[in-house]
C-alpha cells in the first residue's frame, strides 16, 4: 500500500508541476493566437436597431457584400460582428432563427473543459492543452463583453473515495494554474460537512470531501441573439427565416470559378433573390456538409453528429448556486448537475445520430441521465420522472480535418477550411470559443477573398454585447423604483435585457392593481411579461416558436407552462405581427408540435401511458368513488363540462376555455376530448408511483370527494344536538 500511495504522490506531483512548466513554457514559444489590440478600439455603434423588413430590403437592394455568412447560430453571429466591426460589408442569413440549433441546447456552460485538460496532461497532448487555454481565455473574454447574460458558477465535484481527493485537486488547481491571470475564481476543498452544508441534496454515506472550481453559465440563445443585434447595431445586414438555395459562382479572371453570392429564400415573405458578396463564409454547424455539398458535390462528408440529451428538473433538486460534475459515469461519460434560470438541468448524453432540424430526445436517454443524478442525491430527493418538466437534444457537429490527409480521426478544436471556389468553412469547436473561431474565420476570409477591412485585426475582444454597456448588478432595483415592477420581473429582465431593460419596460402595460403597476405575466409561475413579446418582434422573432424558445426560455424551462401559455403569446404576437385568425392557429398548431417532439413533451406523455396501474383496492374504490362524483351524469367519462361545473362549485368559475382545455389534455392519454376511468386509475398510480409529480385534475377530485363528504356532515344531526334521546 505504502509503495502504491508513493507512487500515486510522485504522480500527483509530477501532473502539477508539469502543468506549470507546460503552461510557462508553451505560452512562451508558441503563444496563441492574439493580436495586439493595444491601439485599437472598438467601433461605436452605427444606428438604432433597424426592423426586420428594413433588414430584408438591404438584403436585396442588389448591392454587394463583402462578406455573406451562412448560419445564424453563435459562429455565424460571432463571425458577423468580427466582420462588421473590421468595417467589412457584412449580410447573415439563417435558415430558421437565431440559435435555433445546438447554440439553444448547449448545457450553458461556459468552459475550459476540466477532462480535456485531465488527457491533455496525462497524454502529453499538446493540442488539447491549447485547446484548454484558448478556452479558458475566452471564458473570461464571454464573462466580461456580456455580464448581464453571464455569471461565475462554482460546481462541486464530490469524492467517495479518499484516495481520489489529492488526484482531483491536483488536477482542479492545473486548471486554474492554465487560466494564468484569467481565472475566474480560485478552486477550492471541502470537508464531507462543508460540502453537505453547501449541497445539502448530496448523498452523504462514504462521502470524503468534495473540491469546488469555478466556471461561467450563461443564456445560451439569448447571448446568441445578443451577439447577432450588437452586430446589426454595428451596421450589418442580419435575417432570420432566409434559406440559401443555391450558391452562384463567376470566373476571377484566370480561369477558375469562384463564389459570388447565393439566390436565397425569405420564408416569411416567400419571396426569392439574389444575394451578392465577394466573400461566402459556411457557419452552419451539423449542416456543414450540406452547404459544402452545395459548393462541391463530389467532397467527402467531415461532419459526425453526437445528440446530447438535457433535462430539466425543478429548482429544489440543487442549491441556487452551486453545480454538482459527476466524473465518470456507468458508461465513461461526464454529467453535469446544475441550477439554470431557477430550475435544474442535468445532461449530458453523447450519443451517434442522424442529421436533422427537429433532434427529439429519447425515453432511454432520459432515464439514463435519472438513474446517474440517483447516485448523488440523497434518500430525502426522490428523483421522480414525472418532475422532468422538459427534456431536448442538440447535435455537436464533431468534424474530421478537410485540410489533413487523414480524415477519419476527429478533430478535438474548430477547422477553418478553405474551398478551391473560396468557401470559408469555420466547423468543429464549441460555444465558449465561438469569439476566437470568428476571428480565426474572418482572417482566413480576408486572406483568401483579397477583402479590404478598415482594421486588419479584430476588435471583438473589447466589445460589450447588446445590453452590457450600461447594466450593473443592481440595476433592477431601478426598474422596480421607476417603473412599479415586480422585484422578481425586474430581476429577470435586467438579465436577460441588461441595459436595454428599461425599453422593454416602457411596452408593459398596466396591471390595473395597487402592486405591481406594470408588468402583466404571461404565465403566473415564471417572470416574463406581455412586454417581452412586443420587444421580441422587435427582436426578429417571427414565429410563436422563435419566442417560447428563444426571446423567452419558457419551452425550455417547463414544455407544459409554454403550451399554456401559448394562447396569449400568439393574441400579443398577432397584434404586432398583424396575424389573421387562420395564421394565429397554424403558429399554435406549430409550436404545440415543436414543444411535443422537440421539448419532451410527447415522450412525457408516452412515458405515463406506460406505466402500469399498480393501486390497492381500497385506493381504486376511492378513485372510482371520486371520478363518479365527478361524472354526475353517469356517462361513464369526465368531460370538459363536468370540469368546469366542479371548478364553479369550488368558486372558480372564472377559468378560461383554455385553462379547462389544458387540465383535460394533462390526463386524457388518448386524446378523444374525455378522461376515461381507466386514465385516471393510471394518473393516480403515476402520482403514487412518482411518474408524475402533480395533476390538477386529480386535486379537483380529491376536492369534489371533500366538499360531498363535508356536507353529508352537515346533513346528519348528532346526539348532542337532538338533546341526548332524553
Amino acid at each position: 500500500m505504502s509503495s502504491r500511495m508513493f507512487k500515486f504522490g510522485v504522480a500527483a506531483a509530477s501532473a502539477c508541476v508539469g502543468s506549470v512548466v507546460a503552461s510557462w513554457s508553451i505560452d512562451r514559444w508558441n503563444s496563441p493566437h492574439v493580436v495586439n489590440n493595444a491601439m485599437q478600439r472598438p467601433p461605436k455603434r452605427k444606428r438604432t436597431l433597424p426592423l426586420r423588413s428594413e433588414q430584408i430590403k438591404s438584403l436585396m437592394s442588389g448591392e454587394e457584400f463583402d462578406v455573406l455568412i451562412i448560419g445564424g447560430g453563435a459562429t455565424g453571429a460571432g463571425c458577423a460582428l468580427d466582420s462588421v466591426t473590421r468595417g467589412l460589408k457584412t449580410a447573415l442569413v439563417e435558415l430558421d432563427d437565431f440559435a435555433s440549433g445546438t447554440s439553444s441546447r448547449s448545457t450553458k456552460l461556459i468552459h475550459g473543459g476540466v477532462r480535456y485538460l485531465q488527457k491533455a496532461i496525462l497524454g502529453l497532448d499538446l493540442e488539447q492543452y491549447r485547446m484548454v487555454k484558448e478556452a479558458l481565455q475566452e471564458r473570461a473574454t464571454m464573462l466580461e463583453s456580456a455580464p448581464h447574460l453571464t455569471h461565475p458558477l462554482p460546481i462541486m465535484l464530490p469524492v467517495y473515495t479518499w484516495w481520489q481527493l489529492p488526484y482531483y485537486w491536483v488536477g482542479i488547481k492545473a486548471y486554474d494554474l492554465v487560466a494564468g491571470d484569467r481565472n475566474v475564481k480560485s478552486s477550492y476543498l471541502l470537508s464531507k460537512n462543508d460540502a453537505l452544508e453547501l449541497f445539502p441534496m448530496l448523498r452523504g454515506d462514504k462521502l470524503c470531501g468534495a473540491i469546488v472550481y469555478y466556471d461561467g453559465q450563461q443564456d445560451d440563445a439569448r447571448m446568441c441573439l445578443a451577439v447577432a443585434l450588437t452586430a446589426a447595431r454595428h451596421g450589418a445586414t442580419v435575417c432570420n427565416h432566409v434559406e440559401v438555395k443555391e450558391l452562384l459562382r463567376k470566373d476571377d479572371g484566370t480561369g477558375n470559378k469562384v463564389l459570388c453570392g447565393a439566390k436565397v429564400k425569405d420564408h416569411i415573405s416567400g419571396k426569392e433573390f439574389t444575394v451578392k458578396a465577394k466573400c461566402i463564409i459556411n457557419a452552419t454547424g451539423p449542416f456543414t456538409d450540406s452547404i459544402r455539398k452545395m459548393d462541391d458535390p463530389t467532397v467527402k462528408s467531415i461532419c459526425c453528429p453526437s445528440s446530447g440529451v438535457h433535462i430539466v428538473l425543478p429548482g429544489y433538486y440543487s442549491p441556487d448556486q452551486m453545480g454538482l460534475l459527476d466524473p465518470s459515469t456507468s458508461d465513461g461519460r461526464v454529467i453535469f448537475f446544475l441550477p439554470w434560470q431557477r430550475q435544474t438541468i442535468a445532461g449530458t448524453t453523447d450519443l451517434p445520430c442522424e442529421i436533422t432540424h427537429n433532434p427529439v430526445p429519447t425515453e432511454d436517454e432520459i432515464q439514463f441521465i435519472l438513474s446517474e443524478i440517483k447516485n448523488y442525491l440523497n434518500k430525502d430527493v426522490e428523483v421522480r420522472r414525472g418532475d422532468v418538466l422538459s427534456a431536448w437534444s442538440g447535435i455537436r457537429p464533431l468534424v474530421s480535418d478537410p485540410n489533413k490527409d487523414d480524415t477519419q480521426s476527429l478533430a478535438r478544436n474548430h477547422i477553418v477550411h478553405v474551398s478551391p471556389s473560396h468557401l470559408i468553412t469555420i466547423a468543429g469547436g464549441k460555444w465558449t470559443t465561438y469569439r476566437a473561431m470568428a476571428e480565426h474565420t474572418l482572417d482566413a476570409a480576408i486572406k483568401a477573398c483579397n477583402l479590404k477591412p478598415e482594421r486588419p485585426d479584430a476588435v471583438t475582444s473589447f466589445l460589450k454585447i447588446e445590453g452590457g454597456q450600461g447594466w450593473t448588478p443592481t440595476m433592477y432595483i431601478r426598474l422596480v423604483q421607476d417603473f412599479g415592477l415586480e422585484c422578481e420581473v425586474a430581476q429577470h429582465l435586467a438579465k436577460s435585457y441588461g441595459d436595454r431593460a428599461f425599453a422593454v419596460s416602457k411596452m408593459a402595460s398596466l396591471t390595473g392593481k395597487r402592486w405591481p403597476i406594470i408588468g402583466n405575466r404571461i404565465h403566473p409561475e415564471f417572470p416574463y411579461i406581455d412586454a417581452e413579446i412586443r420587444y421580441g418582434v422587435r427582436e426578429y422573432a417571427c414565429t410563436a416558436v422563435d419566442m417560447i424558445a428563444r426571446r423567452l426560455r419558457l419551452a425550455f424551462l417547463n414544455v407544459q407552462a409554454a403550451q399554456e401559455a401559448l394562447p396569449v403569446i400568439v393574441d400579443i404576437m398577432g397584434e404586432e405581427l398583424q396575424w389573421s385568425k387562420e395564421e394565429k392557429e397554424r403558429q399554435i398548431k406549430h409550436a404545440t408540435e415543436f414543444l411535443a417532439n422537440e421539448m419532451g413533451h410527447a415522450v412525457n406523455r408516452s412515458s405515463k401511458e406506460k406505466i402500469p396501474i399498480k393501486l390497492s383496492k381500497e385506493e381504486i374504490q376511492t378513485y372510482v368513488k371520486r371520478f363518479q362524483l365527478i361524472d354526475k351524469d353517469k356517462k361513464g367519462y369526465v368531460s370538459i363540462n363536468d370540469i368546469r361545473r366542479a371548478l364553479k362549485s369550488f368558486g372558480d368559475g372564472d377559468v378560461s376555455g383554455e385553462q379547462l382545455h389544458d387540465i383535460l389534455k394533462e390526463i386524457d392519454t388518448n386524446m378523444n376530448g374525455q378522461v376515461e376511468l381507466d386514465e385516471y386509475l393510471q394518473m393516480m398510480s403515476a402520482i403514487k408511483t412518482g411518474d408524475v409529480a402533480y395533476s390538477r385534475f386529480a386535486r379537483m377530485a380529491e376536492l369534489e370527494e371533500a366538499k360531498v363528504e363535508a356536507a353529508n356532515l352537515k346533513t346528519k344531526i348528532s346526539v348532542d344536538r337532538s338533546g341526548g334521546g332524553l
